[in-house]
């Protein structure tokens, strides 16, 4: 579905905004409550509002469609940007389906986009839109927010979690990547500016996002083009956080050590350099992760970077990299079957890659991970979601925990 006639011309115009502007402010502070499109991460970033064009599609083909939707955009626009860096100039927000069996996916060239980055601020408008920044209400906190079951039960996805572990030592599969998902209920539509704002606050680390009432903060970067260079950070393998220091510095370590949790980095971190290998020379792996430590739990991590051959964009890296056994499972093909056998439910665009892409091809993806995606027909009702790598040495109560822990982002970014 195209929201703009595919012959229209777009007149895209990116200016520097005078740092007085920008005094005390803050880009989610910028948003509107209807519309929201977000990328930020330790107050830089991107934010978006109104539309200018927009692409609903579904299906194997969505990322390649999606790329060709977005070349015939670029082709038609008429720029001028006095700034040129990354974001600037004209700019599309995505969020894209985890099961291309499944779920729709979207691209938006917004009205205006707001970006900072470095110290620097600019402003884009797309086809006349108001310029400057506007003042905007503040945003308001849920009510009376009640959370319940989703699909399964916890006692349920455990017995779930026990037939994959089943599968795996039967050797059917090496990993897969279970989820489960959580209500939340509210007393009226939720003004997605709170939630946003919460998790941008306690999770600096991340990167905040929202596209089409997806919203979240994840700690993993899925693929960021810059200048022919692509990087992605590999998260698998995870431990909760106690909150006294000294005994998460010995569980930190005691993470690395693990050989389950080891094991199941690895075929992240195998997916991923594979993926990379087909469009990259001189595809670079530290030897070892490093412990990531967010605010409620810890994550064996490693960065990937390569140097992108074949003029691959963002769009289409990000094609060749999902899903990574991170999210999904080894071999992928078996994952992604067994995920559809067993899982019990849908997962739309959780743990799909989300982010941005500019009119060069560069971009930043992350995968759609601690976030909930907003009822279209009732915005008083949002799903959460939470995932976990499942291997040999998986333990079904030990994997509710950490499926709990991981849930604690969204569920405190919706208490007042």
């Amino acid at each position: 579905m195209l929201t703009a006639p595919a012959q229209s011309l777009l007149t895209v115009s990116t200016v520097r905004i005078d740092a007085r502007e920008t005094a005390g402010r803050a880009l989610l502070e910028l948003l509107p409550e209807d519309g929201a499109l977000a990328w930020v991460q330790d107050g830089e970033g991107l934010v978006g509002w109104g539309c200018a064009a927009r692409l609903e599609l579904s299906g194997p083909g969505r990322f390649p469609e999606a790329q060709a939707w977005w070349d015939a955009m670029v082709a038609r626009a008429e720029v001028s940007d006095e700034v040129g860096r990354p974001g600037t100039g004209l700019v599309a927000f995505g969020s894209f389906a985890f099961d291309p069996a499944t779920g729709s996916s979207v691209l938006v060239v917004p009205e205006v986009v707001v970006g900072h980055r470095d110290g620097a601020w600019w402003l884009t408008t797309v086809g006349g839109a108001d310029a400057g920044l506007p003042d905007r209400t503040p945003a308001r906190a849920p009510q009376s927010v009640v959370f319940s079951d989703g699909a399964v039960t916890g006692a349920q996805w455990m017995t779930t979690v026990g037939e994959a572990v089943a599968r795996i030592t039967a050797g059917a599969v090496d990993k897969v990547v279970l989820a489960r998902d959580l209500e939340a209920r509210a007393d009226g539509p939720v003004d997605v500016r709170w939630p946003l704002q919460q998790l941008e606050r306690d999770y600096p680390g991340c990167w905040a996002f929202a596209v089409d009432g997806l919203l979240g903060a994840t700690p993993e970067m899925l693929l960021r083009l810059e200048d022919g260079v692509a990087t992605s950070r590999v998260l698998a393998g995870t431990l909760r956080r106690t909150g006294d220091a000294n005994q998460d510095s010995r569980r930190g370590a005691a993470l690395a050590r693990s050989i389950k949790d080891v094991e199941e980095h690895g075929y992240g971190v195998r997916s991923v350099v594979d993926a990379l290998a087909l469009h990259c020379r001189e595809v670079e792996v530290p030897a070892a992760p490093f412990v990531l430590e967010l605010r409620n739990v810890m994550h064996l991590a490693t960065d990937v970077r390569g140097v992108v051959h074949d003029g691959a964009t963002s769009l289409q890296l990000v094609a060749s990299l999902h899903p990574s056994a991170a999210v999904c499972g080894a071999p992928t093909e078996v994952a992604l079957e067994l995920i559809r056998e067993v899982e019990g439910m849908d997962r739309r665009r959780y743990a799909g890659p989300v982010g941005w892409l500019d009119a060069s091809g560069d971009g930043e993806w992350g995968i759609a991970l601690r976030c909930a995606e907003v009822d279209r027909e009732d915005p008083s009702r949002l799903r959460l979601f939470a995932g976990c790598g499942i291997v040999a040495g998986s333990q079904p109560l030990n994997e509710l925990a950490e499926s709990n822990a991981k849930l604690v982002p969204m569920r405190d970014a919706l208490q007042n």
